[in-house]
């Protein structure tokens, strides 16, 4: 689903800000009329067709415009002709609506199934970001040979690249955990159990209890999770070696700590504070 708006694909860095109107309005025309050659641009555009290939050289470089032959059209001497489109990436520049649809979807789960219905898509959605996460950090193990010295880097670098710009630090309590970004804030605004489920794949992850101080969701600055001196976060990112627990498989064995719990996945606090 997608809008039209005055937002489109943007310019490479560092192009001209007549550049990056052009731009602009070439990847508009890609959107609303399809696939199209040079000439047609230009003829759109009331530019010349040579301005509006190198327009489209920058945009394909960018990732945002592929070109493939023309089927029997010809040009120049015998030359096919090429016709350019918006790849998948140009046209994620523009204003989608999935938002507003996933927001639809829950609140009718909401009202058929309650809250543990969602609580339980939640989880699901989430499952296979716990195992891409896992894997990464269990190839470190297996490369060190041991735990690395800060699981929370580790994690820190897999959710990076799942899109959360997370980094981690060592303080005088344990380690923190800081997402900048949230793919998914807009609905985790009002469904909660999106965050609740986050924040136990986290804490599967580093295979002890961790507490969320705060949430973009909740209109915090950014999502702060802590994960305390029990896995070996200490001032200079010093760690025992430790080897993570696979999701699920917490027990009171591996934390004595938890006494004679029966509980199967490390406990998760929440506490909030000041934006």
């Amino acid at each position: 689903m997608e809008t039209r708006a005055a937002r489109a694909v943007p310019a490479p860095a560092g192009a001209p800000a007549e550049d990056g109107r052009t731009r602009d309005r070439v990847g508009h025309l890609l959107l609303e009329h399809g696939a199209q050659t040079a000439t047609e641009l230009a003829a759109r555009l009331g530019i010349s067709p040579a301005a509006v290939r190198r327009h489209l050289d920058g945009l394909v470089a960018a990732g945002r415009v592929t070109e493939r032959e023309a089927p029997g059209a010809l040009r120049g001497r015998g030359r096919p002709a090429r016709r350019f489109a918006l790849t998948d990436a140009g046209r994620s520049a523009f204003p989608h609506a999935y938002d507003d649809l996933a927001l639809t979807a829950l609140r009718f789960v909401a009202a058929n199934g309650g809250p543990d219905a969602v609580r339980a898509i939640a989880e699901q959605q989430l499952s296979g970001l716990a195992q891409r996460c896992s894997t990464a950090v269990q190839s470190a193990v297996d490369e060190a040979g041991e735990a690395p010295v800060n699981r929370a880097e580790v994690l820190a670098t897999a959710l990076t690249a799942e899109g959360y710009a997370a980094t981690a630090s060592a303080i005088s309590s344990g380690g923190q955990l800081c997402q900048h970004h949230c793919p998914v804030a807009h609905v985790a605004a009002e469904f909660p159990q999106l965050c609740e489920a986050e924040t136990a794949v986290i804490s599967q992850l580093v295979g002890t209890h961790v507490q969320r101080l705060a949430t973009i969701a909740h209109g915090d600055g950014i999502c702060t999770t802590h994960i305390p001196t029990q896995l070996g976060l200490r001032a200079g990112n010093k760690a025992t070696p430790a080897r993570p627990v696979p999701a699920g498989r917490a027990t009171a064995s591996t934390h004595p700590e938890a006494g004679a719990s029966t509980r199967t996945t490390p406990s998760i606090d929440r506490e909030r504070t000041p934006a």
